[in-house]
């Protein structure tokens, strides 16, 4: 007798990315940078941190599952209670939705190259997922917009997208959104939203309030609040009532949402964080360009760069982590020939660059 579903059966367990230990052990290095999972890379949010360790005189009291966080995320939005789910991170929310929603003759239709978890809380609710190609290693609303059908049920949307870079536009946006009918929900995951406000034209969910259209976002990315799991989305009354009833009861921790609560004050933080960014992501292209190494413009913290084969992308992975530089290879996001390197801080950045000579230098 089998126990397991088959759709269950053929999953591959998901694969972080590897850690600093393993590639001390493995190469016997001092000193090692990640630029693999687009972490902050300038720490934590210090306001997150000291509300996280303000909460611990409450730890032996179950949480409220998220009530404060979700009341201070509507305050400062300007939206009601009701309109704010919060969760163990996005990718938490984003598997609920999947639960709630889906059924199983429904179908869930993105990209193939986009967000990891999508593809993982489809397949493990054993429904269809349609993935579409990238243009340009971008989203192909166009495309996406005539492939819906009576059976499209989610619509799975990264901006800027994880791991390309890229992102859709107002325009763009607006023109997609007339296409899609009321019975499909679009799920706009903006991770990465905070690095997008240097360009203008990016179109944040938050001025439209689609009544279709669920936003997800997140405190790992631009707050440094990775390894407590937060995250948060907006969506129309109805459809967050619902995703609160498959939600684990006490989800997120208390000081989880406390460090998010924390986190939120934080202002001079994240102007930092986004300062940070916005140099490197400037400087990084002219040291691209005179590598002769092909990259994709991004608005987010990282940059993505494709090679010919995976095992010209691997062999380059495995290059730089014999230097103490640690990047994520893409397989698993459907991008095998490519590899993402998270932008660092000056120093980092500096180690990389140094790296990437000698890679350029010796393959030369």
């Amino acid at each position: 007798m089998t126990l397991v579903p088959p759709y269950i059966e053929s999953l591959i367990p998901y694969k972080p990315g590897k850690s600093a230990e393993q590639i001390r052990e493995q190469y016997g290095l001092s000193k090692i940078i990640k630029l693999a999972s687009n972490e902050n890379p300038i720490g934590s949010s210090p306001k997150g941190i000291a509300a996280a360790r303000d909460s611990y005189h409450d730890i032996q009291l179950y949480p409220d599952g998220g009530l404060m966080l979700r009341n201070k995320l509507a305050k400062l939005y300007e939206v009601k209670l009701d309109n704010v789910v919060v969760g163990n991170g996005s990718e938490s929310i984003l598997a609920n939705i999947v639960r709630t929603f889906m059924d199983d003759d429904e179908e869930v239709l993105t990209v193939a190259g986009t967000f990891i978890g999508i593809y993982v809380a489809a397949w493990s609710r054993g429904v269809k997922l349609v993935t579409l190609p990238l243009k340009d290693f971008a989203f192909d609303l166009e495309a996406i917009a005539d492939a819906i059908n009576p059976k499209t049920k989610i619509i799975y949307l990264s901006n800027p997208n994880n791991p390309t870079g890229t992102y859709f536009n107002k325009k763009q946006f607006e023109k997609f959104m007339t296409r899609v009918p009321s019975r499909t929900l679009v799920i706009l995951d903006e991770a990465y939203c905070e690095y997008a406000e240097d360009f203008d034209d990016y179109p944040d969910s938050m001025t439209y309030r689609l009544d279709n259209v669920i936003t997800l976002r997140t405190f790992s990315k631009a707050y440094g609040l990775a390894a407590v799991r937060i995250g948060y989305g907006f969506a129309h009354e109805d459809l967050c009532r619902n995703v609160l009833k498959v939600k684990l009861p006490f989800e997120p921790s208390s000081i989880a949402q406390a460090a998010g609560a924390g986190a939120l004050d934080d202002t001079e933080f994240l102007k930092l964080t986004q300062d940070t960014n916005r140099i490197g992501r400037l400087e990084m292209p002219k040291l691209y360009d005179e590598l002769g190494l092909k990259y994709i413009p991004t608005a987010a913290n990282f940059f993505m760069l494709p090679f010919d084969t995976e095992d010209e992308a691997l062999k380059f992975s495995e290059e730089l982590e014999k230097r103490g530089v640690i990047v994520r290879p893409l397989r698993g996001f459907m991008l095998p020939h490519c590899v993402r390197i998270t932008i660092g801080t000056k120093e980092q950045n500096e180690m990389l660059t140094g790296a990437l000579k000698e890679i350029c230098l010796k393959s030369a």
